[in-house]
C-alpha cells in the first residue's frame, strides 16, 4: 500500500471512532437523563463514577435501591424499646434476690468445690438451689448482689427434682422475696429470662424462648434398686437461654419477672452451652419446697407399674402411638403396664401387666397389660406426662380414678397412692 492509500485508511478509521465516541456519550446522556438529580447528589465522586460506569444497564429503580436506607418508623423503635425496657425492668426488680452460692464438700479444703446460684424464697432466710450444687457440703457460703458473705446452712435437699433449699440469718431487709409463677400453661416460643452467675460472674442475664415442655431428666443419686436405672425428674423445661456452669439453681423468668422454673442443667457435647438448656418447673418447687422446709425431705406418690421402655437410643421410642398399628391396639396413647409390683397401690386396685412377649427393633417387651389413658379425667399420652402428673398433682394417701383399657373394654379403676418406697 502506498503513502496515500494509507493515509486516506487512516482518517477513515478517526472518522470511524468519532462516531462511536458520539454514539456512547449520547448514550450515557440519555441514561443520566432518567436519574433525578436528588439521586446524583447523594453520591461521592468516586460513587458517581461507579454510578455512570453501571448507569448502561441498571434501570432508576434498582438505582434507586442503592441508596442509604432511611430511619425506621417510630412505632417500630418505640416497640423494640417497649421490650428492652421489659427486660432493664425484670433485671432491676429480681436481681436483688439472686445471690451466689459456694460450697466446699472436701474435709481438708479450704476452696470451694461446687459453685452455683440461688434466689431468695421469703424474708426467714430461705433460699432455693440446686441439690447438686450443696450434695455433701460441710460449708455453704452466700454472695449477695453488694459482696456481703455469710454462711448458710442446709434445711433439705430432694436429689429426685435437683431442689435444694438452704438459710441464711441475717438483716431481713437485705433479704427480697422473688415472685412464684405458675409453670402449668408454658407455651413453646414463649420469652423467658434467665439470672445467674454464670462461671461466677456475679448478676448475669441471659434471653431466650421455651424450646419444649414436657421434657424429662434422670436423677443420677435416685436408682432403682431393682434395676439400677435412674428415676426421672418429669415436666422439664427446655430453654435456648444461655445457661452455663455457675447458673444452676438461679431462676428461670417470664417477661412478668415471675419464677416459672430453676435453671438446673445443660445437654452438651463439650461442657459448655450449645443450647439446649433445662429448668425444673416452679410448680414442681411449689410442692417440694415446702416439704423440705417442714421435714428436710420430700415424699413423692407411688403407683407401683414398670412400663415398656418409652426410649431406644438412637433408634426411635417404644411409645403406645408407636405400637399401636403393628398389634392392633385399641388406642394409640397412653401407658401399657407391662408389669404390676406386688404389694404395690397398683397390685391392690387390681390393675394387671403384659403377659405376651414380642419383640421390636431387637428390644423385648410384654403386651396384653392394661393401657392407662387418663388420670381422674386428665388425659394421659406417655409414661412422662404419667408421672408429671404424679409428681405435680398428687400427694401421699391421695385417691385418683385411672381410665384404663382392658383388651377392648375401657373402665375406670381408684387407686389409693401411697409414698414412693425408699427401697
Amino acid at each position: 500500500m502506498d503513502s496515500q492509500s494509507r493515509k486516506r485508511c487512516a482518517a477513515s478509521i478517526v472518522a470511524a471512532l468519532g462516531v462511536v465516541v458520539a454514539v456512547l456519550a449520547s448514550l450515557g446522556a440519555t441514561a443520566l437523563s432518567h436519574v433525578p438529580t436528588s439521586a446524583l447528589t447523594s453520591y461521592s465522586v468516586d460513587s458517581l463514577a461507579v454510578y455512570q460506569h453501571e448507569s448502561r444497564s441498571a434501570s432508576g429503580a434498582q438505582l434507586r435501591s442503592l441508596s442509604t436506607p432511611t430511619p425506621l418508623p417510630q412505632a417500630i423503635i418505640s416497640a423494640a424499646e417497649a421490650l428492652q425496657q421489659v427486660m432493664i425492668n425484670v433485671y432491676a426488680r429480681v436481681e436483688p434476690s439472686v445471690v451466689n452460692v459456694e460450697a466446699v464438700t472436701r474435709a481438708r479444703s479450704d476452696e470451694f468445690d461446687s459453685v452455683g446460684s440461688g434466689f431468695v424464697l421469703d424474708t426467714e432466710g430461705h433460699i432455693v438451689t440446686n441439690a447438686h450444687v450443696i450434695y455433701d457440703a460441710r460449708e455453704i457460703i452466700v454472695t449477695f448482689r453488694d459482696g456481703y458473705q455469710t454462711r448458710a446452712e442446709v434445711v433439705g435437699i430432694d436429689e429426685f427434682s435437683d431442689l435444694a433449699v438452704i438459710k441464711v440469718k441475717t438483716d431481713p431487709k437485705r433479704l427480697v422475696p422473688v415472685t412464684l409463677g405458675d409453670s402449668s400453661n408454658l407455651q413453646v416460643g414463649q420469652s423467658v429470662i434467665a439470672i445467674g452467675n454464670p462461671f461466677g460472674l456475679v448478676s448475669s442475664m441471659t434471653t431466650g424462648v421455651i424450646s419444649a415442655t414436657g421434657r424429662t431428666l434422670n436423677s443420677a443419686r435416685m436408682l432403682s434398686p431393682r434395676t439400677r436405672t435412674p428415676f426421672q425428674n418429669p415436666a422439664i423445661i427446655q430453654v435456648d437461654a444461655q445457661i452455663n456452669p455457675g447458673n444452676s439453681g438461679g431462676p428461670l423468668l417470664d417477661i412478668y419477672g415471675n419464677v416459672i422454673g430453676v435453671n438446673t442443667a445443660i445437654r452438651s457435647e463439650t461442657g459448655r452451652f450449645q443450647g439446649i438448656g433445662f429448668a425444673v418447673p416452679v410448680n414442681t418447687l411449689k410442692r417440694v419446697v415446702p416439704q423440705l422446709i417442714e421435714r428436710g425431705r420430700a415424699e413423692y406418690t407411688w403407683l407401683g407399674i414398670e412400663s415398656i421402655s418409652p426410649q431406644i437410643g438412637d433408634h426411635g421410642s417404644l411409645t403406645v402411638a408407636a405400637l399401636a398399628e403393628q398389634f392392633n391396639l385399641p388406642v394409640d396413647y397412653g401407658v401399657i403396664i407391662a408389669r404390676v409390683v406386688p404389694g404395690s397401690p397398683a397390685d391392690v386396685a387390681g390393675l394387671r401387666g403384659g403377659s405376651r412377649r414380642a419383640t421390636v427393633r431387637g428390644i423385648p417387651i410384654l403386651l396384653g397389660g392394661d393401657i392407662i389413658v387418663a388420670i381422674d379425667d386428665t388425659p394421659i399420652r406417655t409414661f412422662e406426662e404419667m408421672i408429671a402428673y404424679l409428681v405435680t398433682n398428687t400427694s401421699p394417701g391421695d385417691v385418683v380414678t385411672l381410665t384404663i383399657y382392658r383388651g377392648t373394654q375401657r373402665m375406670n379403676v381408684r387407686v389409693t397412692l401411697e409414698a414412693r418406697p425408699s427401697e
